[in-house]
């Protein structure tokens, strides 16, 4: 049964495993390990341990019954596929030096992928490679891979990387787990249905270092009992280390699994236990040698707290590549303005910026009687307008508001708005494209909603440069600027979905993305700025910029699948507005990051420096960006003339 029950949490991690011995009595161990265990799946072995090809023929001369672990009839197909994770056996060695051992681990590989895939499994669990080289062990797997429907195939690895403190020059990267997945998957060619099961240990790498393994397709951690303390009553418990470890797991939809032996000596007599469960002990006898491992990390599942109700929302956005809007060439749907609308973050912020500005305009003594002249220029649906109105009442200040809207189906909409809050004579529609619009007078205050996930990439830029004419020379812009900003991050599963479409367009598009499993692998760092009202003589928005990115260390090497990108807004003076995530404004859901994707991932160093370039570039009809990276390694130039992604003007 699963761990426990969170509001809004359906993900996989609310289900635990336990790996079991070879056992060709399936029925039982489901039965034992589910039933009274508790457990949700098994991860239990498919290959009587002691067979090898090579010794069956030399016996029989003929090719027998394979042993594998009970005929496909024992359990029922629903059975097979919602609780049993195949192990492939533990001897395999698919790169050794011995030819024969080296044959029988292929074939025996062949064979249990073949009964796995079968079976219907999810998922098959493939042993860790015996040694650095692992070339022909992947080729074997990759073959496999392209004849697989839907099972997964785990490559196991234990969860380990030596402190750049203890490894002197000599020391090769083969003690980071990381490196060897790296390999692995590189050889597999990043095939989606190849994934990672960790082994955990009593001692954890540094937080940097396992912070990488979140933007890596990992399925599951395997905890053995030797990772467990003991707490005061006799009862298992995890470090704080490990606990925080089981938290991030939970949070980016990692099984766990429970393995090896008890070694904790518990009470006979039924007590408190470490997720107050007293149905672990019949009679003082257990029922399941592993359960008070499982009721602890039930414990820990219960203890997190509850999703926020907008996370909740958004669990179905996770890693879900979107198409960033087209604002100016398409008009936005009823439903895309009632989504923005419900941020009630967002407008109050406007409403204080617009607050501040009508005081900073408007002298205290002179409020009732000075009219202020506001436009909003990109009007919408109104929110703005109400906002605008509820900014003046608080301030005792009088409007003239002007709402323009190029967006014929919103003008419809701004009317029947108007005229139901008795608003004609204070708001006038204009019905036009504010590049264009010939305005009767100028406006003391621009205000606009015109940002994209990074900032310009709604043409923000173009837009308001091409309204300036409408404001006064002393006049505010709200917002008053915007920055953009970009951060490496490892995202094989963001990477996977692209690579998916087989062409260079898609890896040549940004895309809006709600980001979850990904590792951050170095601070953001700012890319463009632009200022409202531009009083500059150069009045082009093509930007260039190059920046540097330090990884610390400590993280060991590490993978760039591309760039998250952000934006943080001054709306006016001390207000501002953003998803740049060091500044966020809390509760705010109108946008998600954007994601820059690279064509070819690139592998970081422990300590490397990253270099990257980007541009802006603009002509009469459109707007793009250019991308690239130029150190440690180069990647081609992405998206040159804007031949795959750009914004219509």
């Amino acid at each position: 049964m699963p761990l426990g029950e969170r509001a809004g949490d359906k993900s996989e991690s609310r289900y635990c495993g336990v790996e079991t011995e070879f056992n060709d009595d399936m029925p039982h161990v489901l039965a034992f390990n589910l039933s009274h265990g508790s457990f949700d799946f098994v991860l239990a072995p498919l290959m009587d341990p002691a067979y090898r090809p090579s010794l069956m023929q030399k016996d029989n001369g003929v090719s027998g019954v394979l042993p594998f672990a009970g005929s496909d009839l024992v359990l029922s197909p629903s059975q097979w596929s919602g609780h049993v994770v195949g192990k492939v056996s533990s001897w395999i060695d698919l790169d050794s030096e011995d030819e024969i051992l080296r044959c029988d681990s292929e074939t025996t590989l062949k064979q249990e992928i073949a009964w796995a895939s079968h079976l219907s499994l999810q998922a098959c669990l493939l042993p860790a490679p015996k040694g650095k080289s692992c070339a022909n062990y992947a080729r074997c797997v990759n073959q496999l891979l392209q004849g697989l429907s839907s099972t997964q195939l785990w490559l196991r690895l234990p969860l380990v990387k030596s402190d750049s403190e203890t490894m002197d020059v000599n020391t090769d990267t083969s003690d980071d787990s990381w490196e060897i997945w790296n390999s692995f998957r590189l050889l597999c060619e990043h095939h989606s249905q190849l994934s990672v099961a960790l082994d955990v240990l009593s001692s954890l790498p540094s937080v940097s270092s396992l912070g990488r393994w979140f933007g890596e397709s990992v399925r599951a951690a395997i905890f053995s009992t030797d990772c467990f303390l003991t707490n005061s009553r006799g009862y298992p418990c995890l470090s704080k280390r490990h606990q925080n470890l089981v938290h991030g797991l939970f949070n980016h939809s990692m099984q766990i699994v429970l393995s090896g032996e008890p070694v904790h000596s518990l009470p006979k007599i039924n007590s408190h236990i470490a997720a107050n469960d007293n149905d672990n002990n019949v009679d003082g006898v257990q029922k399941h040698p592993l359960r008070p491992y499982l009721d602890y990390v039930g414990y820990l599942y219960q203890r997190m707290d509850p999703l926020p109700e907008q996370e909740r929302l958004e669990i179905g956005y996770r890693d879900y590549l979107q198409s960033p809007l087209q604002p100016l060439m398409d008009n936005l749907e009823a439903q895309t303005y009632e989504t923005f609308e419900k941020d009630t973050m967002k407008y109050i912020q406007y409403q204080r910026a617009i607050c501040k500005a009508l005081q900073d305009r408007v002298p205290d003594d002179k409020a009732s009687s000075v009219t202020t002249v506001l436009m909003v220029v990109g009007a919408g649906r109104g929110p703005l307008v109400r906002a605008s109105l509820q900014a003046a009442e608080e301030t005792g200040c009088k409007l003239k508001v002007y709402a323009v809207e190029k967006n014929p189906n919103a003008v419809v909409t701004l009317h029947s708005l108007v005229k139901l809050e008795g608003w004609e004579n204070v708001v006038s529609i204009i019905s036009c494209d504010m590049r264009y619009w010939d305005a009767p007078e100028k406006a003391d205050i621009l205000v606009s909603e015109l940002l994209g996930s990074f900032g310009d990439n709604e043409l923000s830029p173009e837009c308001l440069d091409g309204a300036q004419r409408l404001l006064k020379d002393d006049g505010i812009s709200i917002p008053s600027s915007y920055t953009s900003f970009i951060q490496p991050v490892t995202a094989s599963k963001l990477y996977n979905d692209v690579k998916s479409h087989k062409d260079i367009a898609h890896f040549e598009t940004a895309y809006v993305v709600k980001l979850h499993n990904i590792a951050r692998l170095a601070p953001p760092q700012p890319v463009f700025t632009f200022d409202h009202p531009n009083r500059s003589t150069d009045k082009s928005n093509n930007r260039y910029t190059k920046l540097q990115f330090g990884i610390t260390s400590d993280t060991g090497s590490a993978m760039i699948h591309g760039f998250a990108g952000y934006f943080d807004a001054t709306l006016y003076k001390e207000v501002h507005l953003g998803i740049e995530p060091s500044t966020s404004t809390p509760n705010m859901f109108s946008w998600f990051p954007i994601f820059f994707p690279l064509r070819t991932p690139i592998t970081l160093s422990p300590g490397a420096s990253l270099e990257v370039h980007f541009w802006r570039c603009c002509r009469p009809t459109k707007v793009w960006y250019e991308w690239c990276v130029a150190s440690p390694s180069s990647s081609p130039i992405h998206n040159s003339n804007g031949r795959s992604y750009w914004v219509g003007l």
